[in-house]
């Protein structure tokens, strides 16, 4: 799926409140759990141990992290929509986050994303997003998160 071409801020602006977005499908592979798992140094079993993870877990199978799905958010986001030209964009942080259903390893998730505030901020303009990542098949989303990036637009020359 393309993304959504956001022609400008005005129209932007003109979103709030709207699912502006869903990304592609993506699928989390226990390579990816793995890389995750030696990069932050979190080996629990329940996302390293397949084995294991088959005879004890609740879920039969191996579970991503769940910082793994946020880590995601930017590339899922950036499946979605194509905004104007910018300088730079900066994550200012979170400002609510839950983990709401596991995400089995080999499962596909994707995001959909709506702004929730948007504000003049410098000479950055701040969107607030909500943004649910769902699982493929899964009855309620993975992770729900209110995301706050700055974006800073191309300047002028002059």
């Amino acid at each position: 799926m393309a993304p959504r071409i956001i022609q400008s801020v005005e129209e932007l602006k003109t979103l709030v409140g709207q699912e502006v977005g869903v990304s592609d499908w993506f699928t989390i592979t226990q390579s990816l759990i793995d890389s995750f798992a030696e990069i932050t140094g979190d080996r629990q079993w329940i996302h390293c141990d397949p084995e294991r993870a088959r005879k004890e877990s609740p879920f039969g199978t191996t579970i991503a992290h769940g910082f793994l799905t946020l880590s995601l958010l930017s590339t899922l986001v950036r499946d979605a929509i194509a905004l104007p030209p910018l300088r730079l964009a900066i994550n200012y942080g979170l400002n609510r986050v839950r983990f709401v259903s596991a995400v089995p390893s080999g499962a596909r998730v994707r995001a959909r994303l709506a702004p929730k505030a948007i504000d003049d901020v410098g000479d950055a303009l701040q969107v607030t997003w909500t943004v649910t990542v769902e699982r493929e098949h899964g009855d309620k989303p993975c992770c729900v998160a209110e995301w706050v990036v700055r974006y800073y637009p191309v300047r002028a020359e002059g």
